[in-house]
């Protein structure tokens, strides 16, 4: 990763300047920081030290009607991301504050760079877990095929909820939910 190079152009002559970006996030710093503010913040944990917010809202038990999980937020963009957003940030402004020297950056980096890929392993795995209980979810709810469903997500340019009434509507499916099996020894019939 090397800083970006660019000419500018000064009367007739051209001088090479160096923009000391070494990452260029996504969102602007602004608006990173207004995601974060929805999210809890957490405390110190030793073990997962890397993690710095997490939702608001627990998500529901997998049981639960697949729209009250969609309207509670389970299956929304991960959280991780945000916070990637965040270190790189925070990384290009160190780069400023060491004034290119790359040695100190390193130093003073070190531990943002291991959290920033801690946290991008943690957004990998978490969407595709959330991707695969969304598909499991539908097939279940609506006994439709997973070819289905991923055929629908892709043709689908709303939210998720918008998905889940397209494909309500398409298999025309008015969904009662069905009463938890009970555990343990069946009733005397009398």
């Amino acid at each position: 990763m090397f800083p970006k190079v660019c000419l500018a152009p000064i009367g007739s002559l051209r001088i090479f300047t160096q923009i000391r970006v070494m990452y260029t996030p996504v969102l602007p710093r602004k608006q990173v920081e207004k995601e974060l503010s929805k999210l809890q913040k957490l405390n110190y944990n030793r073990f997962r030290w890397w993690r710095l917010y997490q939702p608001r809202n627990t998500p529901l038990h997998p049981k639960q009607p697949l729209r009250d999980r969609i309207l509670n937020g389970d299956f929304d963009y991960s959280c991780y991301k945000m916070q990637v957003y965040w270190c790189e940030h925070e990384l290009n402004d160190i780069l400023h504050e060491c004034n290119g020297d790359y040695q100190m950056y390193l130093e003073k980096s070190a531990v943002l760079l291991a959290r920033k890929k801690r946290l991008n392993e943690d957004f990998e795995k978490d969407e595709s877990e959330r991707l695969k209980d969304l598909i499991t979810g539908m097939t279940r709810h609506f006994k439709c095929s997973k070819e289905q469903v991923e055929e629908e997500m892709i043709e689908c340019i709303g939210s998720l909820l918008d998905l889940y009434y397209i494909i309500e509507e398409k298999y025309n499916i008015n969904h009662i939910p069905q009463s938890l099996k009970k555990r343990g020894r069946p009733k005397k019939n009398i």
